[in-house]
């Protein structure tokens, strides 16, 4: 009961196509195909014209003498 069987879709279907008529139809289901397809071409046309963006450039440290600041370097076990 909680289900609903072919039947009930059947006759949903039949009064779908009874209140827009199998032409209004036809005309949404081509249209609906035709936005899918355009949609699928832009999507191609965007990934080939995207260029490839340079890496980033690297930040280097700049060495400040203030009294405050201790420089320690890490080293390693040997």
């Amino acid at each position: 009961m909680g289900s609903f069987s072919i039947w009930h879709w059947l006759i949903v279907l039949l009064i779908v196509v009874l209140v827009f008529g199998t032409k209004k139809l036809k005309n949404i289901g081509q249209d609906l195909g035709g936005a899918v397809k355009g949609f699928k071409d832009g999507m191609k046309d965007g990934a080939a014209s995207a260029e490839p963006t340079p890496p980033a450039q690297q930040v280097t440290a700049q060495k400040t003498t203030d009294a405050n600041t201790v420089d320690v370097e890490a080293k390693t076990k040997s």
